[in-house]
């Protein structure tokens, strides 16, 4: 019989195998989006604005400007009140108002669209309207319930004969015993209980609480006394609970009035997730009345009353604003007068414009409401409006290189160390191209002649045409992005060329 004893002599040399846990990191996402490079407004503790910060670089005065902006949403002086970002195409309106939204963190909602999207054949144009302004109304509820929380000791589902008559047998009741820092308590729950605790994969050692009223499960975490278990998935290790297994807590949740509009239009359903997304499967959308919401404001306002909650005025930011119509805006001036309403944000890139919705067919040579940025005269003296300018050569170079950094930045394989931090971090980027003086000289003459958008589009091309002709260190020469141009045209030279040749193409 063949026995393995020679096995532990012959790997007596090699290394012992080590396994850790491996963090991700959090620095980087897996698609590198446009605006990815904004942290924050970059403005310093007395509110001035340092030109190059948080990855955001000059619109110094712009930046300071929605600095203010911040600092009243947070003391909730804002509410009903509406702001316009002005300026031309990529001077920097969008990136102000993301970083707007880094500035005022995640319990503060944001909700993100453009003029455009409330043009649809299912839903009303004002619905979608309203229904953004609801998802930026934000309502923080404090609740005191009654919860049975600790360490499970013993789990146990009893079984009883099938009330139905066939062979096989059902949960009756689940025996739970819950241990704290003061002591034990044995339950016996529902049978819909233990689906909740299956669902939420709990077992022996884990720590949960349960609501006592409406049987609801959470699962914190594992004791932290089995943190010395050997285990390949990553566990979070909590402490056993202090004081009695029984006791009254005080939550706290965020939701906002479009999660409280959905939810009381939509009773029917459990709240798994199999339920869930059988309602999002639903192929066209419900509109939701406005008594429905009348009804939902009167109980919003109750428990603002009685202190038990509390209104999170979010922002509401509507880029490309000129693309709403003229019923758009009278239903925007109507909602921004809401005693319920969030900070909207508008930014436009147009002048004096003709607003959509006031010409008329019947009448073709009539120009329709002309009026600057594409806003009514009646909605302009409700905005503070905050201008942007065009970047000067020397923004347009630290931009550029700003940007460069971000857009050759590589993923490196995880390390099985016990780093974590901004040195890790560091680390999990590599840089697999850079931009030489000529190519940074090239790409700045192109954002200034052009457009800085332009110029940055070209990154990509550059980095890729170096690496394919084996450049050292993948460096960026000026004759790349010289190729690059030549490759790739921007709208101007594609203009001139339709003049040029406009016979061969269909008009």
């Amino acid at each position: 019989m063949a026995t393995n004893g020679s096995a532990p002599a012959a790997q007596a040399g090699a290394k012992p195998v080590q396994i850790s846990e491996v963090r991700q990191s959090a620095s980087r996402e897996n698609r590198t989006a446009a605006h990815s490079h904004i942290k924050g407004l970059g403005l310093r503790s007395d509110g001035f604005a340092d030109a190059n910060a948080q990855g955001f670089i000059g619109q110094t005065a712009a930046r300071e400007a929605c600095g203010l902006v911040v600092d009243l949403i947070k003391a909730k002086k804002m509410a009903g009140k509406a702001v316009l970002l002005a300026g031309g195409p990529g001077t920097g309106k969008t990136a102000l108002a993301l970083a707007i939204s880094q500035e005022l963190g995640t319990k503060v909602p944001f909700c993100a669209m453009t003029g455009s999207e409330v043009y649809s054949a299912e839903v009303k144009k004002t619905e979608a309207l309203m229904e953004n302004f609801r998802r930026a109304i934000g309502l923080r509820v404090q609740e005191k319930k009654e919860v049975y929380e600790g360490e499970v000791a013993e789990l146990t589902p009893e079984e009883a004969e099938n009330p139905l008559g066939s062979y096989g047998r059902t949960i009756s009741h689940l025996l739970i015993t819950l241990r704290s820092s003061r002591g034990t308590k044995k339950l016996r729950l529902d049978p819909s209980i233990y689906e909740a605790i299956q669902k939420e994969r709990v077992r022996i050692g884990d720590v949960v609480y349960i609501e006592a009223n409406t049987g609801a499960v959470k699962r914190v975490g594992r004791s932290d006394a089995f943190s010395t278990e050997f285990d390949l998935e990553a566990e979070e290790y909590v402490p056993v609970p202090k004081g009695d297994v029984h006791k009254k807590k005080d939550i706290v949740q965020d939701v906002t009035l479009h999660d409280l509009d959905v939810a009381n239009a939509r009773p029917q359903g459990g709240q798994d997730v199999v339920s869930m997304m059988g309602q999002l499967m639903k192929p066209r959308k419900t509109e939701i009345t406005e008594k429905l919401r009348g009804e939902i404001n009167k109980v919003v306002n109750k428990y603002i009353d009685q202190g038990v909650a509390e209104l999170v005025p979010g922002v509401l930011f509507i880029d490309e604003v000129h693309m709403l119509d003229i019923e758009c805006f009278t239903y925007l001036n109507r909602a921004l007068e809401s005693s319920i309403s969030p900070i909207v944000v508008l930014a436009s890139n147009r002048g004096l414009t003709t607003i959509r919705g006031t010409t008329s067919p019947l009448a073709p040579q009539d120009p329709g409401l002309v009026s600057a940025h594409g806003i009514p005269p009646d909605l302009l003296p409700r905005l503070l409006i905050i201008p942007t300018h065009p970047y000067t050569a020397p923004e347009i170079r630290t931009i550029i290189q700003t940007r460069s950094k971000l857009e050759f930045a590589a993923p490196t394989a995880p390390q099985l160390t016990e780093e974590s931090g901004a040195s890790a971090a560091s680390k999990a980027l590599a840089v697999r191209s850079s931009l030489s003086p000529e190519a940074l000289e090239e790409l700045t003459v192109q954002g200034v002649n052009v457009s800085l958008r332009y110029a940055l589009q070209l990154l990509a091309p550059s980095g890729i045409l170096a690496r394919a002709r084996g450049s050292e260190n993948g460096v960026i020469s000026g004759n790349d992005v010289q190729e690059a141009v030549a490759l790739f045209w921007d709208a101007g030279r594609s203009s001139a060329q339709l003049k040029e040749r406009e016979g061969e193409f269909i008009s």
